[in-house]
């Protein structure tokens, strides 16, 4: 009922400030109708005479001074935030209204004494319901008036200070009017003629009320700007009816309408409270998810640093053990009795070749994971895997057995070559380490051939343990590895480099065993 869009509450976060949404605007109007609805209703009965229950009156006092009471403690902390005098304004009519209602309950006649405490008299508890509704017509009439002005006030102590002189000002305030109900009864004139009948008298405070009210309804009408503003349209709308019921319609206490106008107090007391609470609500509710949301942001900023530097180590672990390889083998040649220079070159070369591939890897980081404009050209898929086998020199002395099924003739792709020659040695690279606990030869096919719709596929089969069905759908996710040290990036950055040049990349089941993953580009 009172729900509020994401880009309201980015805006705004108090209620003096929110604009309303088409939902709560829908509901205060439900809300005008069904009690017009009940006012025509009751009015024709109101001059009804009903049994005298003063014990009610206390009771429904006691509900207002606590709505209300609450009511002000929240636009007192609506107005340290905002600063707005009008929400003080507010604020100090619903305290106004919270302490008066107690002096009322106390003086009514026959509550708790047959002309009420404090040496009320007959016309004392009328009299404090008139200056009560009279205050706090008043309050919405300024609160309508000064919405639009905005206070100085900067510094804590002002406000507290602020705060402070209008909760002293209201005290004295409602003590006077106490005093001047009670001890000078005599100086106010009569609007209750006896115990049942009122006096044609209450009509004109009655009326003056009721014109406040109505100046500062239609003044919120136009000026109409928050969620605030719209349920005190509502607010005083029902202020109205109440007043109506209390001494336009009805000429006697205790009469069908006597009792319907409590009632809409009590509906006034408590519409504003509602809302506040509920919007309130609504705000912490969004709050919470939005630090949810933040703290979820957070964690995966932290996930893709943690991403970038796996996936930094992934790819250069590869040329930089080539390179310590061949440095080795480099070594070993240089010490050989002759040295073996043709070797020792030969692996130098090698080195120097795989230095400059690392670091055509880190120049490609950003186009790896931005949204950097790839450098294309032509690249031949035949001489890009011979180049990648090269690396697997270390391993043909452990059974490897490297088979190319290279289609001659084949056209080249347009892409970007260190991207494409890491796609390659990944895939040629896990094959390798999937056939690690093979006993005996190890068999590694890659191959390349076309396919129709000017595609080139490269393609590498394994005799390994092969991936089972249910890998095949999340191998190549980040972080998702099969194999007991791996990282499980090599192939999510396989298929994004793919899919960047427009290809796909897809696994299956080689026969009699083994896996087979293959790659489809569309060609130059």
């Amino acid at each position: 009922m009172f729900a509020m869009n994401s880009e309201n509450l980015a805006s705004y976060t108090l209620l003096t400030d929110l604009p309303p949404t088409r939902r709560q605007t829908r509901a205060a109007i439900a809300v005008v109708v069904t009690l017009l609805v009940a006012f025509s209703v009751v009015a024709p009965f109101s001059r009804r005479q009903a049994a005298a229950l003063n014990a009610f009156f206390p009771s429904l006092d006691a509900i207002v001074l606590v709505t209300d009471l609450i009511t002000a403690v929240l636009l007192y902390a609506q107005f340290s935030i905002s600063r707005s005098r009008s929400s003080l304004i507010l604020a100090s009519g619903y305290f106004f209204t919270a302490l008066i209602v107690i002096p009322h309950a106390l003086t009514f006649s026959g509550a708790f004494s047959p002309t009420g405490l404090f040496g009320a008299g007959l016309q004392t508890g009328s009299w404090l319901f008139i200056f009560w509704h009279i205050g706090f017509a008043a309050a919405l009439l300024a609160y309508a008036i000064s919405k639009d002005m905005r206070g100085g006030l900067a510094a804590e102590s002002a406000v507290v200070r602020e705060i402070g002189w209008s909760v002293g000002i209201v005290v004295v305030l409602v003590c006077g009017i106490t005093w001047l109900t009670t001890g000078g009864e005599a100086l106010l004139p009569p609007i209750i003629l006896d115990a049942s009948r009122l006096s044609p008298f209450v009509i004109y405070p009655i009326w003056f009320t009721i014109l406040i009210t109505a100046a500062g309804l239609v003044i919120l009408l136009f000026r109409r700007r928050s969620v605030l503003d719209l349920w005190l349209v509502v607010v005083a709308a029902v202020f109205i009816g109440e007043l109506a019921f209390s001494g336009l319609l009805p000429a006697v206490r205790f009469s069908v309408g006597f009792y319907a106008g409590r009632v809409f107090s009590l509906v006034t007391s408590s519409i504003v409270l509602i809302v506040l609470l509920a919007e309130m609500t609504l705000l912490y509710v969004h709050l919470a998810r939005s630090n949810t949301l933040l703290q979820r942001e957070r964690h995966n900023k932290l996930m893709s640093m943690e991403a970038m530097a796996a996936s930094i180590s992934h790819e250069l672990n590869q040329p930089l053990g080539a390179v310590l390889l061949n440095g080795e083998s480099a070594l070993m040649c240089l010490k050989a009795t002759p040295p073996e220079i043709q070797d020792a070159t030969e692996a130098v070369e090698d080195l120097v070749e795989n230095a400059m591939h690392a670091r055509a890897i880190l120049n490609n980081l950003r186009s790896l994971f931005g949204e950097a404009t790839l450098t294309r050209e032509r690249v031949d898929l035949n001489t890009l895997s011979l180049e990648v086998l090269k690396t697997l020199r270390p391993y043909s002395q452990t059974r490897l057995d490297i088979k190319t099924e290279l289609a001659s003739g084949l056209p080249p792709v347009l892409g970007h070559k260190i991207q494409l020659q890491e796609v390659i040695s990944n895939l040629i690279h896990n094959a390798v380490d999937a056939m690690n606990s093979i006993v005996g030869p190890r068999p590694l096919i890659v191959r390349t051939e076309r396919e129709a719709n000017n595609k080139i596929a490269f393609a590498v089969e394994d005799r390994g343990p092969g991936v089972s069905p249910q890998d095949t759908e999340t191998i190549f996710d980040a972080f998702v590895t099969t194999k007991p040290d791996g990282m499980g990036l090599g192939l999510a950055i396989s298929k994004m480099i793919v899919e960047r040049h427009e290809g796909t990349l897809s696994v299956s089941s080689a026969i009699p065993h083994g896996a087979i993953f293959r790659v489809t580009l569309p060609a130059a």
